[in-house]
């Protein structure tokens, strides 16, 4: 199944020059959203994940059924004031600004081996945040996984130091 077929793209959304990649028409469709999870389990089913974490918001869209696949548990990493209990944050910078990512405290224990889920990558910049996140709580990131790439972005040389697996590339 050609998964790029199953994302709408919509131009100058949600601005003028943007083309957004609307995940919503492959979520739908069932069979395409059971091959999106099976074949992220398949890419790191051997290399002992044992935590899948979600980068708000459609990383829990993903991650959450990707960790049922796996059997695994899930966690979140979300914005400033949504998880209950201690947190660690962690600040990073946007193209105007900056905004801060955060992970319960207890989420895992130190030397895990964690598997960062999000829907897109692009710059990289959000899922650098909560590989540091991952990080100061001791884990190890073991790989990323995107469902859409942009790769004129950059986002893959700013974290070549990751195994990073992507399901559908834009050039442009």
């Amino acid at each position: 199944m050609d998964l790029k077929e199953k994302i709408r793209v919509i131009p100058d959304f949600p601005k003028a020059g943007i083309s957004f990649k609307d995940i919503t028409t492959l979520l739908k469709d069932a069979e395409a959203l059971k091959e999106t999870v099976q074949s992220m389990a398949e890419h790191f089913r051997d290399c002992g994940i044992e935590m899948i974490v979600g980068v708000e918001s459609r990383g829990f869209i993903l991650g959450a059924p990707l960790a049922y696949e796996m059997d695994l548990g899930f966690v979140l990493i979300r914005k400033p004031k949504k998880l209950p209990g201690e947190v660690l944050s962690v600040e990073y910078d946007l193209e105007y600004g900056t905004d801060n990512l955060e992970i319960h405290a207890d989420a895992f224990p130190p030397g895990t081996k964690v598997l960062v889920v999000d829907d897109l990558l692009a710059t990289g910049g959000t899922v650098e945040a909560a590989i540091k996140l991952i990080q100061k709580l001791g884990g190890e990131v073991a790989g990323l996984a995107f469902l859409i790439e942009l790769t004129y972005l950059g986002g893959r040389q700013r974290l070549a130091d990751y195994d990073i697996f992507s399901l559908v590339r834009y050039e442009e």
